[in-house]
């Protein structure tokens, strides 16, 4: 497609697609089992709204049941090229017995670290371990944990104790996230994405180039 005819007013139709995730990063988040083991769990609604990220689960998964009662969490972020781990995790839930709503798709995995073929990095904060291999870390507790309008989802407001970035990252000298080096893992309607070239900036960074 023409780049250039994007830009030209179109009739637009209307659709009904089944899900909306119109690109947003993943994230892997890790939560603690009653027994004291690890859950980790991809997931692709999350923003940040300061120093708070707001999640959007699955009221049936583990992570859901884990986050009702032991709200501390670590949401790290993977690179692009972590898709693959990423996407083994995918078809794993960590709550046995499988839902009857997961049973279909879902398998149980009680060791979901091994089965991404990652490694679990102890946190500082809270007790769930971060990944190691992610590039950014964010130590987090969930303050707020409510039902959506739909019923059928949980959001989680998870206040962010303490960031961990791999150095080759941060702009040296600062507390900034050098947006020419980092590239989140984007999920674009379940296909996956990295950055393109960048476009330009917002007058507020504070990291122009």
């Amino acid at each position: 497609m023409d780049v250039n005819s994007l830009e030209m007013p179109v009739d637009h139709v209307s659709i009904s697609p089944s899900v909306l995730y119109f690109g947003t990063p993943v994230v892997l988040l890790s939560t603690e089992n009653e027994d004291g083991s690890a859950n980790l769990a991809p997931m692709s609604s999350a923003w940040a709204l300061g120093q708070v990220v707001v999640l959007g689960l699955g009221t049936e998964g583990q992570t859901a049941r884990n986050l009702r009662s032991r709200p501390e969490l670590v949401i790290s972020l993977p690179a692009p090229e972590q898709w693959p781990a990423v996407e083994r995790l995918a078809p794993l839930t960590g709550r046995s017995p499988v839902p009857a709503a997961k049973a279909a798709v879902f398998r149980f995995e009680p060791d979901k670290f091994a089965a991404a073929g990652l490694r679990a990095e102890p946190s500082e904060l809270v007790r769930p371990p971060r990944v190691a291999e992610c590039p950014i870390q964010l130590e987090a507790r969930a303050a707020r944990v409510r039902t959506d309008a739909s019923g059928d989802f949980l959001i989680i407001e998870a206040r962010v104790l303490r960031v961990h970035a791999d150095p080759r990252l941060v702009v040296p000298g600062t507390e900034h996230i050098d947006p020419a080096g980092w590239s989140p893992l984007i999920y674009n309607f379940r296909h996956y994405f990295g950055l393109g070239p960048e476009l330009g900036h917002t007058f507020r960074s504070q990291t122009p180039r």
